[in-house]
């Protein structure tokens, strides 16, 4: 289940990654773009991660504070996540 999981998670934030980048594409050609609540869905389906990181690479959406915490909070969220199914040693997330 933990590999369905990480993969899954792996799968939506490439292509939360390259949906940020081809709407960033998209807006310097001044062509029909991403629906915002589109790239907020694919972050929060699993690729929070990517989301960010291609905000971050592209320096897409960095204006919009919404969407620099929330998507920096939900790659956290699925970040500490990925972390616990690959059975890294989280403090205070254990259970005695």
């Amino acid at each position: 289940m933990e590999s369905v999981l990480i993969s899954w998670i792996m799968f939506m934030s490439i292509w939360a990654f390259a949906a940020m980048g081809y709407d960033k594409s998209q807006a310097k050609k001044k062509q029909k773009r991403i629906p915002e609540r589109n790239l907020w869905l694919l972050a929060l389906l699993g690729g929070g991660i990517g989301a960010y990181i291609g905000m971050q690479m592209f320096r897409h959406k960095t204006r919009h504070t919404a969407f620099r915490v929330g998507f920096f909070v939900i790659a956290i969220a699925y970040g500490i996540g990925l972390l616990y199914l690959l059975g890294v040693d989280l403090p205070g997330l254990t259970t005695a």
